[in-house]
């Protein structure tokens, strides 16, 4: 900061900047309001059919959120811009006095250029001075002493210019397009997390094996407390750089590399270092900075390279994406990540023909994940993992091609008209990796398998298919499902009808495929609808409906339904989805059909008839396949089923999200029906009655005991039905007893109605004897 810029400095053009930021902060903080209040919320109340419940309603809600963030930002500039007025005003004011002290002092303070000053003291004849005319030594002190207060003064004021300017840039820098969510209170905070950050990427720049235990504290403790704050992440990652960022984590992970104080002291601190440096990446990515593109560019660009060069090493790949295991990376990031990760897959496989030897893990090769029990070296394990928190990338990913049948090197070939000829195909990324990919083998301290990869694969496609990360629950801000999201739940479902084993000989996934056939209830139980007429009313459906067919459904939920965890999320749901579509069908009764020769009440008996011979039918498929696998078993503990219950209802609080998203006020789920706040409603209280009847075991009223006797599991069905009509009666302030009375009737006949589906199309496999059980 020069003398004369701060000594004669005009703030109005500053205080007209705070001003105007202050007054365009409560522009945007009504702005945001109103778009929160009118357009989101109007538009999540608007007509669930069509493009524009798929498209408007996405676009508003994100338009509303980038009101959000106008403000966000606004605010955190109008913040930055008021500490460093204050700032600046109070450095001028003590400039003012210090050279007002100095004059009275007889000391002339004066600007000598390039930002440079002078402090003399002035000669008068009258003075005291020594006779070699220099300046006496009190005098000196006091040249001395003035000069240093002002280059103190100066250096503060500099300090906080500069430290503006570098968080103002940074700030607009974090997005190209839009606004930056990034908050500051204070100028400080954004200035300290930018020093923090440069700071540790020194750190980490260090030769891993230099890194004291008191290095690797600092670097763990400030990841951690700034994992999610953008100014820091970015700067962070840009400092330290991609080759630098894979080459400190290997070298602290890998217990190769020789840093023994580590491995021995704080080996029990990697899974948090692994996580916390993740978190770090993820949040940097979101920036659209020229040097976080450009750090982007570089990290996919030596992917597929030895780290070390041309002394070997882990490639690129190998490193990075056991970093992204946590976190929420940038869209494009990983969607450019994930088509050079695969291209490098297809060269070391020679496009899927065999293993990926490169990628297995093999005695001495370096441990490079710290979360969990694989080693990492797989990389396509932690991608996965990074895909299952980013649905819209995994989206992308699974429904791009792997190899085209083109390809003279494709080396897939299937019988796909049934003439008994095989032909080459196509493959996308999902059927690759679900249906044909060799993964590497790896195994645990106990000399037990390890399946984290395929895991990881399942959760990335329950994120794919429903449009949120895998694990959560929808809200009513999921939006509805789209093309690309329908296609590959017709994919998946497609996959397992034709080769049940890709699922039931790798039941950990069914989890997660319990989870995508519950947020799918809509189209599934329009495709199992006899005919089409009126089954928009009856089964509303926002968005793309995905096309499954009546062979596929029963095949897939039969392979789902006989592992317990994927039984219970598509019960729930089920229950859920039935439930809430019931009741909104008891609140219009015309919705479905209006016909006149008819009573309302007719109408809606017939309606609800309907609902309930579909879920008669989905619940005995999935009651048909655990059925089936518990007596393969021989029969299991009530314990299992009920931790499976109890797991299931966990995601949601009272698992009433399950199926569908919840909400305030009536609206369109993201599965497509229509509702409102769940608390108190029947499916709240369905979904209790289920998940505490299973938990009552062996005493009791016990509802869907443990899955695996079918009588039980029919008869715990009917009762629900009739349970649920009454309380959507009940809640919509008008019960019909007939309906209650019927819905039973018409959910047995969707059950024997199943049973003949079974049979039908798992070649006499299905309904098992019952089995017995115990009082």
């Amino acid at each position: 900061m020069d003398f004369n810029a701060l000594y004669l400095a005009n703030f109005k053009l500053l205080d007209d900047a705070v001003t105007d930021w202050s007054t365009l902060v409560d522009h945007l903080a009504d702005l945001k309001k109103d778009a929160e209040d009118d357009l989101h919320k109007a538009a999540l109340k608007a007509d669930w059919a069509g493009v524009n419940a798929q498209v408007s309603r996405e676009f508003i809600g994100k338009t509303a959120g980038e009101f959000g963030d106008a403000h966000t930002q606004a605010t955190t500039i109008r913040n930055v811009l008021r500490d460093t007025q204050g700032e600046l005003k109070s450095y001028h004011q003590q400039l003012t006095d210090a050279v007002s002290r100095g004059r009275k002092k007889n000391l002339t303070v004066t600007d000598a250029g390039d930002g440079k000053f002078t402090v003399m003291g002035n000669t008068r004849p009258d003075w005291s001075s020594d006779p070699s005319g220099k300046t006496s030594a009190t005098d000196q002190k006091d040249v001395d002493e003035l000069r240093d207060e002002i280059q103190g003064i100066l250096s503060k004021a500099t300090e906080s210019d500069s430290s503006a300017k570098t968080v103002l840039m940074a700030i607009v820098d974090q997005s190209r397009l839009g606004f930056s969510d990034a908050s500051y209170k204070d100028r400080n905070t954004a200035a300290d997390a930018v020093k923090e950050a440069d700071e540790l990427a020194r750190l980490a720049r260090k030769d891993p094996d230099d890194l004291s235990v008191e290095d690797f504290d600092r670097l763990n403790a400030g990841l951690k407390k700034y994992a999610n704050d953008p100014l820091f992440g970015e700067r962070f990652a840009t400092d330290l750089g991609p080759q630098k960022t894979l080459e400190f984590w290997t070298g602290i992970s890998d217990p190769n590399r020789g840093n023994w104080e580590l491995g021995h002291r704080r080996l029990d601190q990697f899974d948090d270092l692994q996580r916390n440096l993740g978190l770090t990446l993820a949040h940097a990515t979101q920036s659209d900075s020229a040097d976080m593109t450009e750090w982007k560019r570089k990290m996919i660009d030596i992917g597929d390279k030895p780290l070390w060069g041309g002394r070997g090493g882990p490639m690129g790949f190998q490193v990075m994406s056991n970093l992204m295991r946590t976190g929420d990376y940038d869209d494009q990031f990983l969607k450019d990540y994930g088509t050079e990760l695969m291209a490098t897959e297809r060269k070391l496989t020679g496009n899927g023909e065999h293993r990926n030897i490169a990628w297995q893990h093999m005695g001495g090769s370096p441990w490079l994940n710290r979360i969990g029990d694989d080693s990492g070296n797989d990389p396509l394990t932690g991608y996965l993992k990074g895909l299952s928190n980013s649905p819209d990338a995994a989206t992308d990913f699974f429904n791009q091609q792997y190899v085209s049948k083109d390809d003279p090197d494709d080396p897939f070939e299937r019988d796909t008209d049934g003439n008994g000829k095989k032909g080459k195909v196509s493959l996308s990324n999902f059927q690759y990796l679900f249906e044909e990919r060799d993964w590497p083998q790896e195994a645990d301290l106990h000399g037990d398998d390890i399946v984290t990869g395929q895991n990881n694969l399942a959760l990335a496609l329950e994120a794919a298919t429903t449009g949120h990360p895998a694990g959560e629950m929808p809200t009513a801000d999921t939006p509805p499902h789209n093309a690309g999201q329908a296609k590959l739940v017709e994919d998946i479902f497609h996959s397992v009808s034709e080769n049940p084993e890709r699922l039931t000989k790798h039941s950990y996934m069914s989890d997660s495929m319990g989870q995508i056939a519950a947020e799918y209830m809509p189209d599934i139980h329009r495709e199992l609808h006899a005919g089409a007429a009126s089954e928009k009313a009856l089964f509303p459906v926002a968005g793309t409906v995905a096309e499954l067919n009546e062979r596929d459904i029963t095949r897939f939920l039969y392979a789902v339904g006989q592992n317990p965890e994927g039984y219970a999320a598509v019960n729930l749901g089920q229950h859920s989805y039935t439930a809430q579509l019931m009741q909104y069908h008891f609140q219009h009764p015309s919705a479905y059909v209006g016909d006149p020769a008819f009573s309302e009440a007719d109408n809606l008996k017939q309606g609800s008839e309907h609902i309930a011979l579909k879920a008669g039918e989905i619940e005995g498929i999935i009651g048909a396949g655990r059925a089936y696998q518990g007596e393969l078993e021989g029969g299991a503990e009530d314990a299992e089923y009920n931790a499976a219950l109890e797991s299931a209802g966990s995601w949601g609080g009272t698992a009433i999200g399950i199926g569908i998203g919840m909400a305030t006020e009536p609206m369109t789920g993201p599965g497509g029906a229509i509702i409102g706040d769940v608390a108190g409603t029947a499916a709240d209280e369905i979904i209790g009655k289920i998940t505490e009847g299973a938990m009552k075991d062996s005493s009791g009223e016990i509802i869907y005991r443990n899955g695996e006797d079918l009588e039980d599991t029919s008869d715990s069905t009917y009762k629900m039905l009739e349970l649920t009509a009454r309380k959507v009666g009940e809640n919509s302030g008008h019960r019909y007893p007939l309906i209650e009375a019927s819905v039973a009737t018409s959910a047995e006949v969707g059950f024997d109605n199943a049973g003949m589906k079974v049979h039908k199309y798992l070649d006499g496999e299905g309904i098992p004897r019952q089995l017995d059980t115990e009082d």
